[in-house]
């Protein structure tokens, strides 16, 4: 008798929001400080709110000295840029592989950026890399796809070497380590998402990192137009630092104090969230290997979220043929770039940005250019190629041993038939 039984959906944090959260939301109601500056109880905002107390709490748990509580993990991206000084014209290398916004993040402010191909691991391919940079670049963008480290060794050493930031987009790795350190905190900035999908969440909301004082004086000012004139609990340590660097004016991308309360609660989750991930990766990474059937994703470290299982079928018929398998037993698995079907995380769909389209009639970034930058679909065929053999199994940390079990068995059955 078939069992009857449905796979938990890929929600890490979201699953678990409950009775902490909900006392996390009614605290910031009651106190009726919304903005996280200052509130009717405290108009001079002398006292620290719920964002200031997660900036602290994230930075500490990302091995990192300054975080800065945004409005997105787009918006971590677009204010660690300009902190770097990205701006017209300027190059910046981003995966064949990432969601759109890590290089949409580039043209918000006015930079160029050059697709890059991705390796077995799924993320930046240091030959690749190399080939991309030009005169004009100035900071490479690894993305911690999927949970997985890009092999940032090999990029800082990269970057390094040909004078260039790098910026780590953390979005789908929160809590990830590379060489036993969290990933985020290797590049001059690091960008991490809380949207619910992710690891943690707060339903909309991102945080920036930094070791540079001056990196987070900058990042401060844009993403705050009037950064300036903050309460007392927002000043700087240093008292010296807003002599010595020149603000300029900005944005509104601050967090709100709701989403820096209920970012305090999922922090608190993210360090079981992650150990149950990676067991259960664990466990299916072993079936597939045991099969000898088909290639499993490189593992750039062992400090990888877990969040995925990936592995490569022979061709992409069988990719896909694998999929209806596991579908047939209850398990949703997805070719990662099946032919003529869209998916914004693989370049050759974004057809905006490949077609050079702006909101504006000047063309502008693109007409900022230094160099003519050739968009064109077939520009990363090695990614493609991945990408279109890649088989996807989302692995939540709600999946019960009995689930777990039936997940195993069905890879177990669909790779002995199909591949």
């Amino acid at each position: 008798m078939k069992t009857e039984w449905r796979y938990p959906p890929m929600f890490p944090g979201g699953m678990e929001v409950g009775d902490e959260e909900r006392e996390a939301v009614m605290r910031v109601l009651d106190s009726r400080r919304l903005i996280r500056f200052y509130g009717p109880d405290d108009p001079d905002g002398d006292r620290l709110g719920e964002v200031d107390e997660f900036e602290c709490e994230f930075a500490e748990r990302m091995g990192s000295e300054h975080a800065l509580g945004v409005t997105s993990g787009t918006a971590a991206l677009i204010v660690g840029l300009a902190a770097l000084g990205i701006g017209p014209g300027d190059e910046v290398i981003v995966p064949a592989y990432t969601f759109v916004a890590s290089a949409s993040a580039v043209l918000a402010v006015g930079g160029i950026p050059v697709i890059a191909e991705v390796d077995d691991s799924l993320t930046l391919d240091p030959a690749s890399v190399e080939e991309a940079i030009s005169e004009t670049t100035k900071a490479i963008m690894p993305v911690h796809m999927r949970g997985m480290p890009a092999r940032l060794d090999e990029l800082q050493a990269i970057a390094d070497r040909h004078r260039l930031k790098l910026i780590e987009d953390a979005a789908q790795a929160t809590g990830a380590s590379y060489r036993g350190r969290p990933v985020g905190s290797f590049g001059d900035v690091g960008a991490f998402s809380l949207q619910m999908h992710k690891i943690i969440t707060t339903g909309e909301g991102g945080m920036v990192i930094t070791d540079d004082p001056e990196l987070l004086f900058r990042a401060r000012c844009f993403h705050d137009s009037a950064s300036e004139w903050r309460g007392a609990a927002w000043q700087d340590p240093d008292p010296a630092v807003r002599e010595t660097f020149v603000a300029f004016p900005g944005m509104n991308l601050r967090m709100p104090e709701i989403s820096g309360a209920l970012g305090r609660v999922q922090l608190g989750r993210l360090d079981s969230l992650l150990e149950r991930m990676r067991a259960r990766n664990a466990v299916l990474r072993e079936v597939v290997a045991a099969s000898g059937r088909v290639p499993l994703r490189s593992v750039t470290d062992p400090g990888e979220a877990g969040t995925a299982l990936v592995f490569f079928a022979p061709d992409p018929i069988r990719a896909q043929e694998v999929v209806w398998a596991l579908a047939a037993d209850g398990v949703p698995a997805r070719v990662l770039y099946p032919e003529r079907e869209h998916d914004w995380h693989v370049y050759a769909c974004w057809r905006d940005i490949l077609a050079k389209r702006t909101w504006n009639r000047q063309g502008y970034p693109f007409s900022q250019a230094r160099r003519e930058i050739d968009y064109r679909v077939d520009s990363c065929p090695r990614s493609l190629d991945l990408l279109s053999r890649a088989v996807h199994l989302d692995v939540p940390p709600q999946l019960s041993e009995l689930e777990l079990e039936l997940t195993a068995t069905a890879l177990t059955k669909a790779l002995t038939s199909q591949c």
